[in-house]
């Protein structure tokens, strides 16, 4: 692709929990968007996700006309919002994706109604046992689940696409961690959304 038909697309600097629905939306929209994600396992450690936000942004914005970010804040406690803020860019809004598949307030509703609320994405259900069991270690120490997960008493599926392999995993999560799976459809309506607004300004 060549800087001139890049200067008429969006690269977004997209979290690569998100990317694949974003790329769904955008090629059913027939958006100019081209996505650059970043590892989804930067969630692990979210205090590295702004610097990795911000060099990726600084390399695009040479061969981009514009340049928009695919994250809520996403535990960073506003460091995204800086890097944002410093480079006249902008991002998804919430939190964190939980926000933006689901909405702020129908997501704060279910944690006033049960705060002990396990959340998961499509994304997150499917990757499980990648990017929880081993990442805590609990596939190599069992034990310690009920001490990672003893503050929760239920799973609740943000479901942007209810397919049977997606449920079949979601069930197996929240079966893994030995809690209740409660399922929410929420389609990917609210992601569209979150992506109309952001390109619109970009």
């Amino acid at each position: 692709m060549t800087a001139t038909t890049r200067s008429d697309r969006i690269a977004i600097v997209a979290c690569g929990a998100l990317s694949s629905d974003i790329a769904s939306v955008a090629a059913r929209r027939d958006w100019p968007i081209d996505i650059h994600p970043l590892p989804p396992l930067l969630h692990n450690q979210p205090h590295l996700i702004a610097a990795q936000v911000a060099e990726l942004a600084d390399r695009l914005k040479a061969q981009y006309g514009r340049v928009a970010v695919g994250y809520a804040d996403c535990g960073t406690y506003g460091a995204i919002d800086e890097v944002c803020a410093e480079r006249g860019l902008t991002r998804l809004g919430g939190n964190h994706c939980y926000d933006v598949y689901a909405g702020a307030k129908r997501l704060a509703a279910e944690f006033e109604a049960e705060p002990g609320t396990y959340v998961l994405t499509d994304f997150l259900a499917i990757s499980f046992e990648r990017t929880v069991i081993a990442e805590l270690g609990l596939d190599r120490r069992p034990d310690l689940r009920d001490d990672y997960f003893h503050h929760y008493n239920r799973v609740i599926w943000l479901a942007g696409r209810r397919t049977p392999t997606i449920e079949a995993a979601a069930v197996a999560a929240a079966a893994r961690i030995g809690l209740p799976l409660e399922v929410i459809e929420v389609g990917l309506a609210g992601l569209e959304a979150e992506l109309a607004a952001l390109i619109s300004v970009a």
